[in-house]
């Protein structure tokens, strides 16, 4: 099986949902169950069908998520140092050419990407495109409207 790059901020959200899952979801789904099971006849059931389902859901991602774990290799940011190249869990600050927007990106795993946070996955184009580069390179990438091209202004071990 191969590592799964995870930050120690995305490992720790992981946990933290493995916990909820067992603790609270869990619990929840067994007394739902019981419940519908107390109505009688299973077979004409709706609320026995829908806890079932959802017991189904919470198993299957108590059961992906303890696989994430066990393969992940987590990293610090913090703790990198990789002579200001752009690598996984570095923070990346970028211009678009041409025009005068800049952002801020995190290069992370795939579970914790989020783009409103400015969390992007290091399996993403524009991550793709940046790893291994330095401040002062231009990132090149494809995108539905043509190639864009980003320059890298800081790259920061946060």
């Amino acid at each position: 099986m191969s590592t799964i790059p995870l930050t120690k901020r995305g490992a720790e959200k992981l946990r933290e949902e493995l916990h909820q899952l067992k603790t609270v979801e869990r619990h929840a789904v067994i007394q739902a169950i019981s419940e519908a099971r107390a109505q009688g006849d299973l077979s004409e059931n709706a609320e026995y069908e829908a806890a079932k389902d959802k017991q189904g859901f919470i198993e299957g991602r108590i059961q992906e998520i303890e696989g994430k774990l066990a393969a992940a290799q987590i990293i610090d940011p913090a703790s990198l140092d990789a002579g200001g190249r752009v690598v996984f869990g570095s923070t990346v600050d970028l211009e678009e050419e041409g025009s005068s927007s800049e952002v801020t990106y995190q290069i992370v795993g795939d579970d914790e990407a989020d783009l409103k946070l400015g969390l992007i996955s290091i399996s993403s184009p524009i991550a793709r495109s940046m790893i291994g580069k330095e401040a002062g390179d231009v990132a090149e990438v494809q995108a539905p409207g043509g190639i864009k091209r980003y320059e890298i202004l800081e790259v920061r071990y946060l």
